[in-house]
């Protein structure tokens, strides 16, 4: 299934869908239709479980395609938001993750050229998260070299401390797409977070695809285009510690919970790589996308105090 996290009107208050064909079924409004009870919201509804997305499963058989006036609205005229506007933990977020990518790092912003032994992990904190088409801050007081990361997001459905690797996938709730945007010029003494965690440097949607329409997270190809010009493509199978792994390291001293994402890391082609260097600029339009799941596409704003 396909979640969404989307509002029908401007002044409409955030709602949780889920995608049949064309159309955005409300998925409180349904289950309520057949007598049942499910979540306004994402996070809700992953704390459900199993058997939340079972009841929904049975509502949608029953209703057999046939909605009740306003339940269901046409995706065309909804606006998508963030499918979780606000995570309740930073994001993790993987650092140096595709081996080509951590060839272009070392020849340019100075990170080791030894693949990692261990999945370098930063976060970015909630208040970086904007939805599809919400804008990207240029802020050139703060940064000259704005760039551009595509990643499969990884969203946690069930607690994991402390797991196997071979139970990791079980863990899972869903997919999605992350542009994990950096101020390469904001990293202070080898530390990510800041140049990593501004507002706005975490696009996220357009939707979350559940575990069980992706068996394998590590057959997707993945590509990110500024102004319609390809800038990466690679496929997740090209990850040095895949999701699973990911998981399971993570949990080993942090307790992942439901809702929490990871951010699994970026193929080569990101500005700083590239020869002569480019870097995100007002006006620029960045689309991320990832097999399977969908296209993200954000645009570049200037947000620049006035003196």
């Amino acid at each position: 299934m396909k979640f969404v996290t989307y509002r029908a009107s401007v002044e409409g208050a955030a709602r949780l869908g889920v995608i049949e064909g064309d159309l955005v079924v409300d998925v409180e409004m349904l289950a309520a239709g057949q007598g049942e009870h499910l979540p306004a919201t994402m996070l809700g509804l992953i704390d459900t479980g199993r058997p939340g997305l079972d009841t929904l499963r049975a509502c949608l058989e029953a209703a057999e395609g046939r909605h009740k006036p306003g339940s269901a609205t046409a995706l065309a005229n909804v606006r998508l938001l963030a499918p979780i506007p606000r995570p309740r933990k930073n994001i993790f977020g993987i650092g140096l993750n595709y081996v080509e990518h951590v060839a272009e790092s070392a020849a340019s912003l100075d990170t080791s050229k030894d693949l990692p032994k261990q999945p370098v992990v930063f976060s970015k904190p909630p208040t970086t998260v904007i939805g599809p088409g919400d804008a990207i801050e240029h802020n050139a007081k703060m940064t000259k070299q704005l760039d551009w990361e595509v990643e499969l997001a990884v969203i946690i459905g069930t607690t994991a401390r402390r797991i196997r690797r071979e139970d990791a996938l079980a863990h899972v709730f869903g997919y999605s797409v992350m542009i994990d945007v950096s101020a390469r010029d904001n990293r202070r003494a080898g530390q990510w977070i800041f140049s990593k965690g501004m507002d706005s440097y975490a696009p996220f949607g357009p939707c979350i695809v559940t575990a069980d329409d992706i068996p394998d997270p590590q057959v997707l190809d993945l590509w990110l285009t500024v102004n319609g010009v390809e800038k990466q493509r690679s496929n997740t199978r090209h990850m040095l510690f895949k999701v699973d792994e990911l998981i399971a390291d993570i949990s080993t001293g942090i307790t992942l919970e439901p809702g929490d994402i990871i951010a699994s890391g970026t193929p080569e082609g990101v500005g700083a790589g590239r020869t002569p260097q480019e870097w995100l600029l007002p006006g620029d339009v960045v689309v991320g996308h990832v097999q399977g799941i969908g296209s993200l596409r954000n645009p570049v704003v200037n947000s620049t105090p006035e003196e």
